[in-house]
């Protein structure tokens, strides 16, 4: 008998966590499907790895420096740009709409990188 109420209990919570999804109403499901994506670009040996990275808009990429000199991350179009990075600093951006958006270090200019937005 206990396991039967159990399970009636936990059918029960399914159906009124798929129709608050369905209704637009918020709750922990809804929510963790909302969850921004978050990536990373390390940036070591002069250069950025990946060096051409491909996420979906609203995605969050983290640069972080694990070389043993100061490097910056600049889009060449202005977008973005971080300060000096020494070492094992981090710079974060918010892609938000689609686009490709090639940067580079203003320290080092012959290192670049890309990131492509879906």
């Amino acid at each position: 008998m206990r396991r039967s109420v159990s399970i009636a209990v936990l059918a029960g919570a399914l159906v009124i966590g798929i129709g608050m999804i369905a209704t637009g109403q918020k709750n922990f499901l809804a929510s963790a499907q909302e969850k921004p994506e978050t990536t990373e670009v390390k940036i070591d040996n002069f250069s950025f790895g990946p060096a051409t990275l491909t996420v979906p808009a609203g995605t969050s990429v983290t640069w972080t420096n694990r070389d043993d000199i100061p490097h910056t991350v600049a889009s060449t179009d202005g977008v973005f740009k971080s300060k000096a990075l020494d070492t094992d600093e981090k710079f974060s951006f918010t892609f938000s709409k689609a686009g490709t958006y090639p940067y580079f270090c203003s320290i080092h200019p012959k290192m670049t990188g890309k990131v492509i937005v879906q």
